[in-house]
């Protein structure tokens, strides 16, 4: 997907203050390409692989992956819960006057997401975090064992 024929790429770290209401501000460096991306369009669903995470997806990236999970055998336990996580939760947010987006309520009772978080541009979409599982989860390291073929083979 482009922006006016050009790829874009999702990427870098903001704090992130959140209101009472549940609002979040896009950060400014986003919101021509949010707006150009997906007119403005955004859906916001569970990241199923990682506790204190959310996923927004540009809408047209959201519709690969939707379709993609849906696909998915109905009669396999994993698949549904992706299913339920991934295309049961998701919402569709634009953004306000202020480019404010309104997060659902049971989404960031669920994922901790309170007054301060931290969005992660994700090449294809965005990742927003709670602080605290930010926190933790950057703090950890990668170990040897867990190295795959495919990562020992970049040139870091």
């Amino acid at each position: 997907m482009g922006f006016r024929g050009v790829y874009y790429v999702f990427q870098g770290e903001t704090a992130i203050t959140v209101d009472d209401k549940g609002r979040l501000a896009i950060p400014t460096a986003y919101r021509e390409l949010v707006a150009g991306a997906c007119a403005n369009r955004l859906v916001v669903t569970y990241n199923p692989f990682e506790p204190g995470c959310l996923w927004l997806f540009p809408h047209e990236e959201w519709e690969k992956v939707r379709d993609q999970v849906n696909a998915l055998s109905k009669v396999v336990k994993s698949h549904r819960d992706m299913q339920m996580k991934i295309v049961g939760a998701a919402a569709v947010v634009e953004p306000d006057g202020a480019a404010r987006i309104l997060l659902p309520a049971s989404q960031r009772a669920t994922t901790g997401i309170e007054k301060k978080a931290v969005l992660l541009g994700m090449g294809n979409k965005f990742e927003l975090w709670s602080e605290q599982a930010h926190l933790a989860k950057i703090r950890q390291t990668i170990g040897e064992d867990e190295i795959t073929n495919e990562m020992a083979a970049l040139q870091l």
